[in-house]
């Protein structure tokens, strides 16, 4: 039998780490799925040279950080395209431009390039996700995160997933801070979140966590 399990990540980089541990733990690469928010356009920026731009722990830009952190950027995302083929860029709608592979990847790419709204709800619900969760796994990537899904034999399911919760978002309590400020689903026909929008979001889960 085999299970499917999604977890939704606030950073790239940490997202891009459970990648590289799934697969080290066994999990072959085409089992493997992650889209990543690119609102802040950091992959186009980090792809073409691992020293053009280097970003501090708030991804905010910032080259006095020097180029030992834009190559260590530059290594998560070569590391993550190594494991995952395919690794670009596709729009989503109601997300915007997003990094992403793997076989949920390609799926919702498919739904968005047919004009199907709500293509990533379908894509997630499809793989046995609820659809309370994938609703608050898509807004998550709408507000700047990253979600890596990872399909495997029920019995390898306990020591994946303690890989994939030792970063993760607690998506029953994200989805409830959602909807306290007004949110009740996805809307794929909603304006994508600005790189400034992301920064704040971030600065605000921050607060509410200190």
């Amino acid at each position: 039998m085999t299970v499917t399990l999604s977890r939704l990540y606030d950073h790239y980089a940490a997202a891009a780490q459970v990648v590289q541990e799934v697969k080290g733990a066994g999990i072959p690469a085409g089992d493997i799925s992650i889209i990543a928010n690119n609102g802040e356009n950091w992959y186009s920026s980090q792809a073409a040279s691992t020293n053009s731009a280097t970003y501090d722990r708030d991804r905010r830009e910032d080259p006095g950080e020097g180029a030992a952190a834009g190559a260590g950027i530059g290594a998560t995302i070569g590391g993550v395209a190594g494991l995952l083929a395919g690794l670009g860029m596709i729009a989503i709608p109601g997300i915007g431009p997003v990094v992403a592979a793997g076989w949920l990847a390609s799926t919702a790419a498919v739904a968005a390039a047919g004009g199907v709204a709500g293509g990533l709800i379908g894509a997630l619900t499809e793989s046995g996700v609820s659809e309370q969760d994938a609703h608050v796994y898509a807004e998550g990537i709408r507000r700047g995160g990253t979600l890596v899904t990872v399909r495997m034999p029920d019995a390898d399911r306990a020591r994946i997933e303690s890989i994939l919760d030792r970063s993760a978002v607690n998506i029953w309590d994200r989805g409830t801070v959602y909807r306290k400020s007004g949110w009740s689903s996805f809307d794929p026909n909603a304006p994508t979140y600005t790189a400034d929008q992301i920064r704040n979001e971030r600065d605000l889960r921050r607060r509410n966590a200190a």
